[in-house]
């Protein structure tokens, strides 16, 4: 992780990860340091409310 990232939650191995940048937010879903999802989002508000619902997902998937 460099000085951009920000770790939002870590479920087992799947850690999930914002970064900022000029153009608005980045997600990404990192398993052992490869990034498994990438998404972009114009404001870090959206990027918030889907992490918080890819949290929930991997949750539920560790539970079943």
């Amino acid at each position: 992780m460099n000085q951009d990232d920000r770790e939002l939650w870590r479920i087992g191995d799947v850690e999930c990860v914002m970064i900022s940048c000029c153009h608005g937010a980045e997600l990404q879903l990192r398993r052992a340091g490869a990034i498994i999802l990438r998404e972009l989002y114009p404001t870090k508000s959206d990027l918030y409310e889907r992490a918080r619902e890819l949290q929930t997902a991997h949750a539920s998937d560790r539970e079943a």
